[in-house]
């Protein structure tokens, strides 16, 4: 894990008077499992949509693999970041498994045959193979997102990006999307993960991020962000929520 995927330098991202990302500077590295907590709007997923540029940096530089993003063909470089959003982005009118084969094929990652055969690897994976032609509406919260997952993954992306995967989901599902994510942290999947599921962030992250009012406060191990926190903001912020 010596080589830098990202390597962020004073990020800033303003909005109008609001400068919900103030020059942030961190790198996450290959096989890397990176956790970003911390307090609703301290622009951690302005942050995470920063990487993608799906936001625009105000400032600062963003360098994937080594080059500067803003130099590089958006959609190659979009096609090696897997995007897993809050509410799943399914298309509504098509089946599971076309879902699934879309992007590679559209993009000509793969022909349509070789993105079917993926797609039903994919689905036999997570265990939704028998759902492969239904649609997203007759699917429960979890098996969407877990479809999501496979979705990013599809495109053998370079890295995973998750923006708050389980907060829209029943309690009771978010189980099985946290158990898929940990299987891809274990696996070795670079991952930039924004959650407020603490106690799987401790248990799975490799380094984690706490963020607040647009800065990173700290940085480190699950050992000494989580459990043994130095700064008082930090220690205050887990005292409430474990």
């Amino acid at each position: 894990m010596n080589e830098n995927i990202f390597e962020i330098r004073n990020l800033t991202k303003k909005f109008s008077h609001v400068t919900a990302v103030n020059n942030v500077s961190t790198d996450i590295k290959r096989g890397e499992a990176v956790f970003i907590v911390g307090p609703s709007g301290s622009g951690k997923s302005t942050f995470l949509r920063c990487l993608n540029l799906l936001e625009t940096p105000s400032g600062g530089k963003i360098f994937f693999k080594g080059q500067d993003v803003e130099k590089l063909n958006i959609n190659k470089f979009r096609q090696q970041l897997g995007m897993v959003f809050q509410h799943f982005n399914l298309f509504p009118n098509m089946t599971i498994h076309d879902n699934i084969v879309l992007a590679p094929v559209k993009t000509e990652l793969a022909t349509a045959k070789e993105a079917s055969k993926t797609a039903d690897l994919l689905l036999k994976r997570i265990g939704l193979y028998d759902k492969r032609n239904s649609y997203p509406n007759q699917l429960s919260g979890g098996q969407k997102q877990r479809v999501a997952i496979i979705r990013a993954l599809a495109m053998n992306p370079d890295v995973l990006l998750f923006d708050e995967p389980t907060s829209a989901l029943d309690p009771e599902m978010v189980g099985e999307v946290l158990t898929l994510m940990k299987e891809l942290a274990n696996d070795g999947m670079t991952m930039a993960v924004v959650t407020h599921e603490i106690g799987f962030a401790a248990g799975v992250a490799d380094r984690i991020i706490f963020m607040d009012q647009g800065q990173i406060i700290t940085s480190g191990t699950p050992e000494t962000v989580i459990e043994n926190p130095v700064n008082p903001r930090v220690k205050e912020f887990f005292s409430k929520v474990l």
